[in-house]
């Protein structure tokens, strides 16, 4: 079986679906302790990976938008991103 994907090579989106994937096997409860474990920590990364390409696609839209005086021309940043 292949290594998973660095998570800071990967995607919003592989990143996201993978989280999910987490998610699910956590909540079946059918995974042993130490396996829980690593899938935890591997979903706390995928997370972290999701915010922080999240918070960048933030700020490149706020900065396609701002205008020369660096003031926001008729958008406001999304809520909760």
């Amino acid at each position: 079986m292949s290594e998973p994907k660095p998570v800071d090579e990967m995607s919003f989106e592989d990143a996201m679906r993978e989280l999910e994937q987490v998610v699910g096997k956590l909540e079946r409860g059918d995974v042993p302790l130490e396996d829980s474990i690593k899938l935890y920590e591997r979903g706390a990364a995928l997370k972290k990976r999701c915010e922080d390409r999240l918070r960048a696609a933030e700020e490149k839209v706020e900065a396609i938008t701002a205008d020369a005086e660096g003031n926001a021309t008729g958008t406001t940043p999304a809520e909760g991103l």
